[in-house]
């Protein structure tokens, strides 16, 4: 999976910081028919999470409407210096993640 964060590395304490979170994902419904009418298996990603040191800022739970490679745009207070962690879980229980190191000063 191919994951991209966009997230301040230097903020101000205090500061309200803009963090984005994209995943390339197919995100199939399980209603779609293959081009020789075989059904395609359903396949979603069921739960993002956005923990900040490790206490959760945002979280999203998605459903077989949501498009394919999902992207996120939210918000948070930098409040200290740490690590932003961004996590995404699929139906089987799989999950994909990645780090983003902030400094607040």
């Amino acid at each position: 999976m191919t994951i991209r964060i966009s997230a301040p590395d230097t903020a101000s304490k205090g500061d309200i910081i803009e963090l984005k979170a994209m995943i390339q994902h197919p995100m199939e419904t399980g209603y779609r028919s293959g081009s020789r009418g075989e059904n395609i298996p359903r396949d979603i990603i069921t739960r993002f999470e956005c923990r900040y040191n490790g206490e959760t800022v945002f979280a999203a739970d998605f459903h077989p409407g949501i498009a394919a490679n999902p992207f996120l745009t939210f918000y948070t207070k930098a409040t200290e210096s740490g690590t932003l962690a961004f996590e995404w879980t699929d139906q089987d229980g799989e999950s994909w993640s990645e780090s983003h190191e902030i400094t607040v000063e």
